[in-house]
């Protein structure tokens, strides 16, 4: 709609408008057009160093991007940034300490786009064995690093410029035993509403996956995660779980499309339903 109206701008202005009115609805169309190039943009992945950040990084370096990424494990940022051709930076970042994420952002400069995946295992516990200071703990990283992350990275953020933070299944499709991992997600959903109206023009959405294969179940051995595997992808309803690069694409659709705010995609093949 937005796009008739300004076409329509442009044909009244080919009939006597003033020459100004006709740049400005010329230049007006023209950033719309090109708002989804992501080729010189600089994009900032926070969790970048596997699983799904590092999924967003490679594809957006793809495209022409630049890529930052930062993530508390210093050889895997190495190994992040060896597979990205040479058009990525890496940095050692701990998450947890609001005043590294307070020094991080002055020293990289202005950027685009602000992608936040840093995650650990959710809590997955009956209320009755929950121990509340692991609980607490649980919010440390998923919630008060993506709002310290938001916080010291918006004043560096360029016009026209995006956040995409990441929520989880959990919060949506809650099983019991899941009190703590559905407040968290269900809590991230909400700061991301809270942002877009906070930020604004500046764009806030969030990505919310169901189970992927990522690292983030590494702490089972391997007979244990293939069975999970194979066990939550029957009971979906595409089959099998999703993919790390499936789900990147959703955080440069947020990116790209330029229209969307305070909005969360889920990708869950159907878990909500089931």
């Amino acid at each position: 709609m937005g796009h008739m109206l300004n076409e329509k701008r442009l044909l009244e202005c080919g009939n006597g408008c003033r020459p100004q009115e006709k740049e400005d609805a010329m230049a007006q169309k023209e950033q719309i057009e090109n708002h989804g190039e992501l080729s010189g943009k600089r994009i900032v992945v926070l969790g970048g160093s596997s699983g799904i950040g590092l999924a967003v990084a490679q594809q957006a370096v793809a495209q022409g991007a630049t890529a930052i990424i930062a993530s508390s494990n210093a050889d895997r940022v190495k190994q992040a940034v060896a597979t990205l051709d040479g058009k990525a930076e890496g940095h050692t970042l701990d998450l947890s300490n609001e005043r590294d994420i307070q020094n991080f952002f002055p020293k990289i400069g202005n950027f685009d786009h602000l992608v936040f995946t840093a995650g650990d295992t959710l809590q997955l516990n009956e209320l009755v064995a929950t121990d509340l200071t692991k609980a607490r703990r649980a919010f440390e990283l998923r919630y008060w690093a993506a709002l310290a992350a938001v916080k010291y990275a918006s004043p560096h953020i360029r016009k026209d410029g995006s956040i995409v933070l990441t929520t989880g299944v959990a919060g949506r499709r809650p099983h019991k035993g899941w009190t703590v991992a559905a407040s968290v997600c269900g809590t991230i959903e909400a700061l991301t509403r809270a942002l877009a109206v906070e930020l604004a023009p500046i764009r806030v959405n969030a990505v919310c996956p169901g189970v992927v294969r990522t690292n983030l179940w590494e702490s089972m051995n391997a007979d244990a995660r293939e069975h999970l595997y194979e066990s939550v992808g029957k009971s979906l309803l595409v089959g099998r779980v999703g993919e790390a690069c499936e789900i990147a694409r959703a955080y440069l659709f947020l990116m790209q499309e330029g229209y969307s705010t305070g909005q969360t995609v889920v990708l869950d093949g159907g878990a909500v339903l089931v």
